[in-house]
């Protein structure tokens, strides 16, 4: 007689207890807090001195904007917009928004040009690179205030060198510190010396990011050194151009050192030709005027302005990148295009064993006479042993 076990318990009996959760040690919860918070942790340097030292000026300087604040007697009333009505009431300001943007025009579009050409050059096979590489950093280097007075004993009106060797070649001296545009021109120079081999370092760095198997294709195809460079070289680099252009606008439009100690006065000349607008905010919260609540006002103004020129700057690089990109897109249809159809008319061998699987012809052997059998004893001479 068989014997049928139960499939279901039987009734009143219950199975094993539930086993109780696991507690989490401490050890367990600090390793997932360590994975939760440690990047953040490794990030919050930065954002902490961008706080102390970035934007809490920032912010404390707007606050000065809006009150008459002045440097002997403290914190005044709240004047609100009053200090910009003022700043933008006086002519002087706007002399040193012109001067600004000229030396700034003068000077970032020579240097950027000239920091590529430089890079380009020192990213060739030369011999003794890295001096050279080192070399084009050496002004920078150098403290701002010394570069700006040797170029200010340099440019001078009468015992100059540069004049001196003006008249060798037959010019009439250049009255550097009496003729604004001259004036411009003499602090461009010193910003171009001091910044471009910096910007030149910052493009090389690019340059040696491009991948060298593209010239070699290049130069398979013919192309020279000039093509290589605006075919291959500015295209790959285009960010590393716009980062250089954003930072040198930044740059050029805060200019002071290079103003300041251009001559002993340090105030733009004796008609403010050269007076930037920095040294307008320095001349208005230490000079004459002591007013803080109006250097606060024109510090603002000055940080609206690069913030959009920044922003026209990204603009325009981008839309020109966008350009080329569109470009390089459409001639790679067209050369696709023509490829196909020379493959078409069978004047190009296929790129692929399985393009030419697909597009060759089945051949079949020329008619002739068989070939010899297979086989250890067959003779091509006689037919014997066959």
């Amino acid at each position: 007689m068989a014997v049928l076990s139960p499939t279901q318990p039987a009734h009143g009996r219950s199975g094993p207890p539930p086993r109780p959760p696991r507690r989490v040690g401490f050890s367990q919860r600090l390793g997932r807090w360590d994975v939760k918070l440690s990047p953040y942790l490794y990030i919050s340097p930065f954002f902490i001195l961008f706080a102390i030292t970035g934007a809490f000026p920032l912010i404390y300087t707007a606050f000065v904007s809006v009150h008459e604040w002045n440097l002997l007697g403290g914190q005044g009333d709240f004047v609100g917009v009053q200090n910009y009505v003022d700043v933008l009431a006086q002519p002087i300001f706007w002399k040193s928004l012109v001067n600004t943007f000229s030396i700034f025009v003068l000077s970032s579009i020579p240097q950027v040009l000239l920091a590529i050409t430089l890079a380009a050059l020192l990213d060739q096979n030369i011999r003794s690179a890295t001096f050279w590489r080192m070399g084009v950093l050496v002004p920078y280097v150098v403290a701002p205030v010394a570069v700006s007075m040797i170029f200010g004993r340099m440019f001078a009106d009468q015992y100059g060198l540069i004049n001196e060797l003006l008249g060798l070649v037959g010019i009439d001296p250049v009255g550097w510190h009496s003729d604004r545009f001259a004036s411009h021109l003499a602090i461009a120079s010193i910003v171009n010396y001091r910044w471009t081999g910096y910007n030149a370092l910052i493009f090389l760095a690019a340059m040696q990011a491009v991948p060298r198997e593209l010239y070699e294709a290049a130069v398979i195809d013919g192309a020279g050194r000039v093509r290589q460079f605006f075919s291959i070289t500015v295209p790959q680099i285009r960010a590393t151009i716009i980062f250089v252009v954003i930072t040198s606008t930044i740059g050029g439009l805060q200019i002071f050192d290079e103003v300041r100690m251009y001559d002993p006065t340090g105030l733009g000349g004796p008609s403010r030709d050269w007076m930037t607008t920095v040294l307008y905010l320095y001349d208005t919260a230490w000079g004459n005027q002591k007013n803080f609540g109006r250097a606060a006002a024109v510090a603002w103004i000055l940080f609206v302005l690069i913030i959009a020129i920044g922003m026209v700057n990204f603009l325009i690089t981008r839309r020109i990148s966008a350009s080329e990109g569109r470009k390089t897109k459409v001639s790679g249809k067209e050369r696709r295009a023509m490829i196909a159809r020379a493959r078409t008319a069978g004047s190009v061998a296929p790129a692929s064993p399985s393009a030419a699987a697909l597009t060759a012809p089945p051949t079949t052997p020329p008619p002739g006479p068989p070939g010899p059998p297979d086989g250890p004893w067959h003779r091509t001479t006689s037919g014997e042993d066959r």
